[in-house]
């Protein structure tokens, strides 16, 4: 295939949809695919064997769940529109406000619907202010028992989504542990819980067995019915951005430059100043790989290779699942990566590519 384009590996994605239903199983939560971080939907037929349903952050993610993942469909979103709640309604099974306002003010339309309510509980594992959802002043979610009281009757869930990459479980146990001390009274008047995504429970290591006690302990405890809504957690280490070196020059550093865009491709490494992942990253050669848009800082990183590269080399960027897709944009007008899943019998399967009339067609 030309590049650039991202490669879905389902023998990749499979060992994460395993410990998905592990966890399942041994603690009685109901998992759900965050559309926010993956939704892409040509491998939903493989992940919906091993989870419950999606989550959405939008009309439009909802009703892509609706339509392709089969199960549950939970309907969130910061703040809902007037002219939205119609279709929220037809194409959800439960509907979660951010706010007590919110509810109030669509009280009516969901009246005979499932609702819940975000609750933001103060603490979470953000390093990074911009992905805080309890940084000061935050919008996400009602931060008191006393402003969550009024509404309580309304409403038979809540959602907690405080966690953000968190792969340390005793943190995880002690912040859900401070949620209960505030929120418990209100948590046993509920009928389920979701406790969001940001767990990362599928990476090597993690003590699985310990969520899935402690979660079922939570479960038993308050009387509900617990849900995660993992993202992150489902797809990492699944999908290669696969590129080819277009230049390379030396200023005093070897840089190499790609048919592919940080900003345009995986914008998430420019948002949070982090570096790719590259395979292999070994060898006397140091190389830093740059994107082909305008912006000056279009870098994926400083790798080390076997060899000097040259025009022509294939390269592959790891993890590249979450948060890319997603967010992926015209900018520069630099194509946009196709993309192609890897069977589980090793077949590569192209499912979209995208063409010059997507580019006209995203403008007016």
């Amino acid at each position: 295939m030309q590049t650039p384009y991202y490669l879905i590996d389902k023998s990749a994605l499979l060992p994460n949809l395993e410990k998905i239903a592990e966890l399942r199983a041994a603690s009685g939560a109901k998992a759900l695919l965050a559309l926010k971080c993956f939704a892409t939907w040509s491998v939903f037929d493989l992940m919906a064997e091993y989870m419950d349903g999606t989550t959405s952050s939008s009309l439009f993610e909802l009703k892509l769940g609706r339509e392709t993942f089969p199960g549950e469909t939970h309907a969130y979103s910061v703040a809902w529109a007037d002219h939205e709640m119609a279709e929220v309604i037809a194409n959800s099974d439960k509907v979660i406000f951010n706010t007590a306002g919110q509810l109030r003010r669509f009280e009516a339309e969901s009246r005979d619907h499932v609702r819940g309510l975000r609750v933001n509980p103060g603490v979470s594992t953000s390093d990074f202010d911009l992905a805080d959802p309890a940084r000061p002043f935050s919008r996400l979610g009602e931060h008191t028992p006393e402003a969550i009281e009024p509404v309580a009757d309304l409403i038979s869930g809540f959602m907690f989504h405080n966690n953000c990459e968190n792969g340390d479980f005793d943190r995880f146990d002690a912040m859900l542990g401070q949620i209960e001390d505030r929120f418990g009274a209100l948590i046993r008047r509920m009928e389920w819980i979701s406790l969001g995504g940001g767990i990362h429970f599928t990476g090597a290591g993690y003590p699985l067995d310990r969520l899935a006690e402690r979660l079922k302990r939570f479960a038993g405890e308050n009387e509900v019915q617990v849900y995660l809504e993992p993202g992150e957690a489902a797809v990492t280490n699944s999908t290669s951005l696969e590129v080819t070196v277009l230049d390379t020059l030396d200023n005093g550093k070897k840089l190499a430059i790609v048919d592919s865009s940080t900003e345009a491709h995986m914008l998430d490494l420019l948002i949070y100043r982090e570096s790719a992942k590259m395979t292999p990253d070994a060898g006397p050669e140091e190389w830093m790989i740059c994107g082909k848009s305008c912006l000056a800082g279009d870098i994926f990183g400083e790798f080390r290779f076997p060899e000097a590269l040259k025009p022509g080399d294939r390269l592959s960027i790891l993890d590249a699942a979450g948060y890319t897709m997603v967010k992926k944009n015209w900018f520069n007008g630099v194509k946009m990566p196709a993309i192609a899943i890897r069977e589980l019998d090793g077949s590569v399967r192209p499912v979209r590519d995208f063409t010059y009339d997507d580019f006209v067609a995203a403008l007016s």
